[in-house]
């Protein structure tokens, strides 16, 4: 990105960009419908302010992509124990509420929802390392179980296809959990 040096002014230009690429990319579902000239118009820059501060669309997406890794997916965080994993949950669910109208946007997107999927293999990998020592015969197959319905709930619900919200969403994740994981 051409912009090193992130100044307020930049960041709200950045944020500008990325408010309106998530408007665009819920308009017109897919990544290669979306110009550089429609986004500049929509997030009322102009184009050469936008390659101030990326070369490319996919760089707005790799941004996106990045900050969503480092909020869910810290490498830094190690998760030990069943509360780790439960503390972990929590933090993705206030993640997923503190930018509900992006994420809501973006995962109507095809192109979103395969990278979801790539997070959830992330996380479920944390989730398998802390737990593998229990000795449970299917594991990682459980734990695919799991993450896999919890994908497709969020995505259910940023579809407004679901009758559950994000805080029942978690509640209910937690219990299968401690269910499963006594």
């Amino acid at each position: 990105m051409k912009v090193e040096c992130l100044n307020s002014s930049s960041i709200k230009t950045r944020n500008k960009i990325k408010k309106a690429f998530a408007q665009l990319i819920n308009e017109k579902r897919q990544l290669s419908n979306i110009t550089v000239k429609e986004l500049a118009k929509k997030a009322d820059i102009t184009r050469s302010t936008f390659y101030t501060h990326y070369d490319n669309i996919y760089q707005v997406v790799e941004e996106y992509k990045l900050q969503t890794i480092e909020l869910l997916c810290n490498e830094d965080l190690i998760l030990t124990t069943k509360e780790d994993i439960l503390n972990y949950f929590d933090n993705i669910f206030q993640c997923l509420k503190n930018n509900n109208e992006t994420y809501k946007l973006l995962l109507t997107a095809n192109d979103s929802v395969l990278f979801l999927f790539k997070l959830k293999d992330i996380a479920s990998i944390k989730i398998y390392n802390a737990l593998k020592n229990k000795n449970e015969k299917y594991l990682d197959l459980t734990i695919s179980f799991i993450m896999n319905g919890i994908v497709m709930e969020i995505i259910k619900y940023y579809r407004n296809e679901s009758d559950y919200n994000l805080d029942d969403l978690l509640i209910n994740i937690k219990k299968w959990f401690n269910k499963l994981f006594n």
